[in-house]
């Protein structure tokens, strides 16, 4: 089956074609794509044909950097419902998480991924951009997804997040400089993959403005209305934990009971995939006790029985193994970052 993306991914692009002395209506037209289509949340186009249009358009226009103007112009709505989910996440690093499980409901073609740092230098990791197939992706197609993924934490983080480095698989299409007025760091080209260079400390810093219960609407609606091609086991149980958490039981049966199968079914499933239950739902609750603790005033008593766990000594040893803190002085370290 061809791969799609939304055509809400060349969002903006008319307007520019126009701004550059072509005719924007006309050049989609040529590839079969409509400016309503891009106006819309809904159509989808194939993703080659998206991908030939962004380099037909820099070609006929003499403008090699036309992938890094059309990201400047966009903002995390052209991902549809996942742009809900992301906004309102807690961290970045649930931003993030969340982008890799449900990208598919933009386009199956793309994945982002945390990946170590590319230079192995201490206190920095990589934000990995790339295509699902083997081909390596159109260039113009790698600077307008590195470039709105850039623009993304940007908006999320409210300024400059500490971008160490940018890496691009191609070579530079426009001077060097363009690329480092549009990013604001140090970018080199060839290299194996398109990767942002990023503090190791920015996935747990709080994403500003985050509302959980937009969050789960907007995965509510994701999941039932966007089936995942492929998706995982550990993907499912994952989910179902996060949903659970706090206010059903969240032992490996009541979840095998959902999944309509037997525990030890699905923990041989579970195994195949090179994980195991109670790692996931240490996932889920390392997650869940981030947002509660961080994010809100609750007591920790409350904390505890909403994350699953019966006694607060036990969410005190939990946090204090996965952050090397105590709860109070989580909430106090994320209350002076707020400020």
């Amino acid at each position: 089956m061809e791969s799609v993306v939304r055509a809400a991914g060349l969002r903006g692009l008319p307007a520019l074609v126009d701004s550059l002395g072509g005719d924007g209506a006309e050049l989609l037209a040529r590839f079969g794509v409509t400016c309503a289509a891009v106006e819309s949340d809904d159509a989808v186009i194939p993703s080659a044909a998206a991908g030939l249009l962004l380099e037909v358009a820099a070609a006929e226009l003499g403008c090699p950097d036309l992938g890094l103007r059309l990201a400047g112009l966009q903002n995390a709505s052209v991902l549809g419902p996942l742009a809900l989910a992301i906004e309102n996440s807690a961290t970045f690093g649930e931003a993030l998480e969340i982008t890799r499980r449900f990208l598919f409901v933009h386009s199956p073609a793309l994945t982002v991924s945390q990946i170590p740092d590319p230079s192995g230098r201490p206190g920095v990791m990589g934000l990995l951009y790339r295509g699902t197939d083997a081909e390596p992706l159109p260039p113009q197609v790698a600077d307008v997804g590195l470039g709105l993924f850039h623009r993304i934490i940007v908006l999320l983080h409210g300024g400059p997040y500490g971008l160490r480095s940018v890496h691009l698989p191609h070579a530079a299409l426009a001077p060097a400089e363009a690329y480092t007025r549009f990013f604001g760091a140090e970018v080199r080209f060839g290299r194996p993959d398109a990767v942002l260079r990023v503090p190791a400390g920015l996935a747990s810093m709080p994403v500003r403005g985050g509302n959980q219960v937009l969050r789960d609407i907007a995965l509510d609606y994701i999941t039932s209305h966007f089936p995942a091609p492929g998706q995982s086991v550990a993907d499912r149980v994952h989910l179902l934990l996060a949903r659970s958490l706090g206010s059903a039981p969240v032992e490996v049966a009541a979840i095998a009971r959902m999944l309509r199968t037997h525990p030890r079914t699905l923990q041989r499933r579970l195994a195949a995939e090179g994980i195991t239950f109670d790692a996931i739902l240490d996932d889920v609750r390392r997650a869940a006790a981030y947002r509660l603790v961080t994010q809100t005033d609750l007591p920790f008593t409350q904390v505890t029985a909403m994350v699953g766990l019966t006694e607060q000594s036990a969410l005190s040893r939990a946090v204090r193994r996965w952050y090397g803190v105590t709860p109070r002085q989580l909430r106090s370290t994320a209350a002076v970052r707020s400020r």
